[in-house]
């Protein structure tokens, strides 16, 4: 690929729902969500599930949506291992200082250079719908590593909303079938002189 890759992880029901509906403190998957994360109940295994779950957290950097940060209770500091949290926000309180190794970001290509550098020779993990749209119009986002769930929600807050994008390519690069949940990666194709 040549440059670290910016990586999409997320859960998500065939039909496109990342979240239910009501997502909120206290609620932070919305009504149903949870059902989303089932397969996480393996995360320890030595099966698919595992292997894909140590594979996110063999990650060097973070990227998320402010929205994203603040109902994971902003990690508290620390997404794994002590790597680089980069939030993704439309404005910074300067008073608001975030823990630990997070820092807030409002120009979507600084944050992911930045990333891309702390993360050296391991991947970006890019949590969050607004975060990955967001590297996406702006040509940074890589791949999608999407675990999709047997399960129609119906309701909720969706990966992809009309981004005015256009049409975008993916090409497929694994597809692993874990217990409930069949994990996807794509590479997202460039064309030349155009976004992504």
């Amino acid at each position: 690929m040549g440059r670290t890759p910016l990586r999409l992880y997320m859960s998500m029901s065939v039909d496109g729902y990342i979240a239910g509906p009501d997502d909120e403190p206290g609620q932070e998957l919305g009504r149903d969500g949870g059902r989303l994360f089932n397969w996480l109940d393996d995360r320890m295994s030595a099966g698919i599930n595992g292997q894909v779950y140590s594979e996110a957290l063999s990650t060097g950097a973070v990227i998320s949506g402010r929205r994203t940060f603040e109902l994971a209770g902003r990690w508290n500091g620390d997404h794994h291992d002590g790597v680089p949290i980069h939030v993704l926000t439309h404005h910074v309180d300067p008073g608001d200082v975030p823990p630990g190794s997070a820092k807030f970001y409002t120009d979507v290509n600084v944050c992911a250079a930045e990333a891309r550098q702390a993360a050296g020779d391991r991947a970006v993990l890019v949590h969050g719908a607004g975060a990955a749209q967001a590297l996406l119009a702006a040509g940074q986002l890589d791949e999608l590593e999407l675990h999709l769930v047997p399960v129609l929600l119906g309701d909720g807050r969706r990966l992809f909303e009309p981004t005015g994008l256009g049409h975008v390519e993916l090409e497929p690069v694994r597809r692993l079938e874990g217990r409930d949940a069949t994990h996807l990666r794509y590479r997202i194709v460039r064309r030349e002189g155009k976004q992504p």
